[in-house]
């Protein structure tokens, strides 16, 4: 069966810090083709490289029938769109602790995304492991921060 893979890592350089570096990476695959996609950010966070990740690499897709795997290394990003996330739409975007969720922009932006297609999973991979396609979004990442 033909279906779409893609890899999506972010980073940050300084994470927590008020003048960092971030950046993400994804590698997208189908039928034999390959596309790379990165970009940076300053002044930002780790979660939310990993959320642009995803958000640009379902962008990149001109295919909504088509089934798709979307491999993270992060577990916020992999727990929070196939799971948190009907929680917080359904109690207004408050978390368990009834804290307003962090980076809800970004998520509205990755669920919106995500309900375009008809088949998409999103998977859990180990991250800085022996996986060639999360290793090379993870590279891109880099690449995009030591060239920022």
């Amino acid at each position: 069966m033909n279906e779409i893979i893609i890899y999506c890592d972010g980073g940050c350089r300084g994470n927590q810090n008020a003048n960092n570096i971030g950046a993400w990476g994804c590698v997208l695959s189908y039928n034999g083709h390959v596309k790379e996609l990165s970009g940076t950010a300053k002044n930002t966070t780790n979660n939310k490289m990993e959320l642009v990740a995803a958000i640009k690499s379902l962008q990149a897709l001109k295919k909504y029938d088509m089934p798709i795997k979307v491999y993270v290394d992060s577990a916020y990003v992999q727990n929070g769109i196939n799971n948190w996330i009907y929680g917080w739409i359904k109690k207004g975007w408050v978390d368990a602790k009834k804290n307003p969720v962090k980076n809800r922009e970004l998520w509205e932006e990755l669920f919106a995304e995500r309900q375009k297609f008809s088949n998409i999973e999103f998977l859990k991979v180990k991250g800085h492991s022996d996986n060639a396609g999360n290793n090379r979004a993870d590279e891109l990442c880099n690449i995009a921060m030591d060239n920022m």
